[in-house]
């Protein structure tokens, strides 16, 4: 390769010289980079979703080729964020795509040093059966001076800013229902 070849291969030479005196088109082009196309553009379909991280409510596409999440991005028809992510949520992908990812419910019993694998449905009677019996232990009819209290200190419920209004309600009202007192939303935090 010559010495002028190598000048006129060089992208600073192409932005001055060429068309694109930006460098944001083909002057910034490589060989590598011509041959390279966008994830987005191979996907077999696009899901809307909404940021899992805060409580903004960023809209995402989400791009899917052969059953697999390839891409997230932002959402460029969503009134919130107008195609715009922060670094979390440009980085969701890795969320959904990790191999470190847990995919089963696994319980580290008291004192234990190893964990183990349960099914849902045992881990959902353990979640249950622990929060009525801290609901037995610490209920309060009522104060020293008999005020009615009706209410337990011994759980509290912190939803994620993800869940939608309707899904808000009915944890709020479950909550109050067996009388906790601490119910809070991480997007209010």
């Amino acid at each position: 390769m010559g010495v002028r070849t190598w000048i006129e291969g060089w992208p600073v030479y192409r932005q001055l010289t060429g068309d694109d005196p930006l460098g944001r088109g083909a002057a910034a082009e490589s060989q590598r980079s011509r041959a390279l196309t966008a994830r987005t553009s191979t996907a077999d379909s696009v899901a809307r979703s909404v940021c899992p991280y805060c409580a903004v409510g960023c809209g995402q596409r989400v791009y899917v080729k052969d059953r697999q999440v390839v891409q997230i991005e932002g959402d460029p028809d969503s009134p919130i964020s107008r195609g715009r992510l922060c670094p979390k949520g440009s980085a969701s992908k890795s969320l959904v795509t990790s191999d470190r990812r847990q995919q089963r419910v696994l319980h580290r019993r008291p004192y234990a040093t190893d964990w183990e694998e349960l099914d849902l449905e045992t881990a959902m009677d353990m979640i249950a059966d622990r929060m009525v019996a801290a609901r037995e232990a610490t209920w309060e009819d009522a104060d020293d001076d008999g005020n009615p209290l009706n209410r337990t200190l011994g759980f509290a419920s912190l939803g994620g800013a993800t869940l939608d209004n309707e899904e808000n309600y009915l944890i709020k009202k479950l909550f109050t229902a067996m009388g906790a007192l601490q119910i809070e939303n991480q997007a209010r935090i």
